[in-house]
């Protein structure tokens, strides 16, 4: 832990989260490239698991009050402090036009943290930086106005997708307190968020790209026999974007010929529902659950399998995949990729040339995997070819070195 009060705070949804390597990933190479800063968190951790990452930041965590009734004492201390601040009164009316307009428990919550928040960050503190764009860009939103500080954010994925135009407007705006600058890791994202913005030049285009140093040279993979075992591993939680439910019923219309297992490493909340549904297509002894995994555990399932499979489409209330970062993980241990045309996944892979991107019906889904299993050489050759872009396109490097540049030019200068 360092004892130096930073000038740069870092307010994150969670700390530390499985399922968000991307932005723990990001942080330590920020750490790395120079830049000395606390994470303020909005939740505590739920998950048993670490990555070796969440292991590598030094600075300091700070949890805010997830709920404000749990730390009442906490919450109206910080309000008296944050009702002192010069821009107490500007963030107040912000607040109270966003609260009409979204009347919930969530939009209050907000408002409270950001109380604390300003009170309690240290006064060096001359930068914001928020990862995703709804809950932690309006905590660091409101705090920064009471503090008359510069703040940014990065944007994803579910948070762009859906959030209503008007706020995701209102955080673009200079005019509004919008952020200074705004950083998403597609081209489609920053397209949306591009046409919001008083000034398209405030959305940089960042892919998260991939930190090679975190994984092992890409195994040597003896050519598959057509007719020999087929192993498949998805990673990503068990939510309806991700489309898992789709998968079992393509494993269901696959060949009786072909002899195939299925690993899924992720936790989420159709769980039940999904090893229900397997059980129900007599197909549950090919599958294996794993569960939540660590780094390690995930680059071994890669290493071992045969084919990547992420079924990714657009959920009921609009939200969807960016770019999983897991699919340049595949990549990186040459294991050739299924996936779907969803959001920018099609920004990394050419169907047909770095893997198969197929309609996210069962009967497609089953088609594409019969023809990647039955056609181990030209599945081989796809594979070769996302490892080649991953090298030559989609490194972390270029990425974090913009960043650093936007969070220096505000005033997180680098130690």
């Amino acid at each position: 832990m360092t004892s130096e009060k930073p000038k740069l705070a870092v307010l994150v949804k969670g700390w530390p989260r499985l399922s968000e390597t991307f932005i723990a990933q990001e942080l330590v190479a920020l750490q790395d490239a120079g830049h000395n800063f606390d994470i303020w968190s909005l939740r505590h951790p739920t998950d048993v698991k670490r990555h070796p990452l969440h292991d590598r930041f030094n600075g300091n965590v700070h949890y805010l009050p997830e709920y404000l009734y749990e730390e009442p004492e906490r919450v109206w201390a910080g309000r008296r402090v944050a009702q002192t601040l010069p821009g107490y009164a500007e963030a107040y009316k912000v607040w109270r036009a966003d609260l009409r307009r979204d009347p919930t428990h969530n939009r209050i919550r907000r408002f409270g943290q950001a109380c604390v928040l300003a009170a309690e960050l240290p006064a060096e503190t001359r930068v914001m930086y928020a990862h995703f764009m709804h809950t932690p860009s309006s905590v660091a939103r409101y705090a920064a106005i009471m503090r008359g500080l510069p703040w940014s954010f990065a944007a994803h994925a579910k948070d762009i997708w859906t959030s209503p135009d008007w706020e995701k407007a209102e955080k673009l705006q200079a005019s509004t307190h919008g952020a200074a600058f705004g950083a998403t890791c597609t081209a489609i994202g920053a397209k949306h968020l591009r046409s919001l913005a008083d000034d398209p030049a405030r959305v940089d285009l960042i892919y998260h790209g991939l930190d090679l140093n975190r994984f092992p040279a890409p195994p040597i993979r003896e050519a598959r026999k057509p007719e020999g075992p087929f192993h498949m591993v998805s990673v990503g939680r068990l939510v309806e974007k991700k489309g898992f439910d789709r998968l079992i019923d393509a494993f269901a219309m696959l060949p009786e010929t072909l002899d195939w297992h299925w690993t899924h490493i992720g936790g989420g909340g159709l769980g039940d529902a999904l090893r229900n549904k397997a059980e129900a297509a007599g197909i549950s002894h090919q599958i294996t659950w794993k569960g939540a995994c660590d780094q390690p555990e995930v680059i071994e399932a890669m290493r071992q399998s045969d084919l990547f499979v992420l079924p990714s489409r657009i959920a009921a209330d609009g939200d969807r995949d960016g770019l999983p970062n897991v699919l340049m993980e595949a990549a990186s241990q040459l294991l050739p990729i299924l996936s779907t045309p969803v959001s920018a996944i099609p920004e990394f892979i050419d169907t047909g040339v770095h893997g198969l991107l197929s309609d996210d019906s069962p009967a497609a889904l089953a088609d594409a995997i019969t023809e990647m299993a039955t056609d181990p050489e030209r599945t081989a050759a796809m594979a070769a070819a996302a490892y080649d872009r991953l090298i030559a396109e989609f490194r972390m490097d270029p990425g974090i070195a913009l960043l650093s540049k936007r969070l220096s030019a505000l005033g997180a200068d680098r130690g």
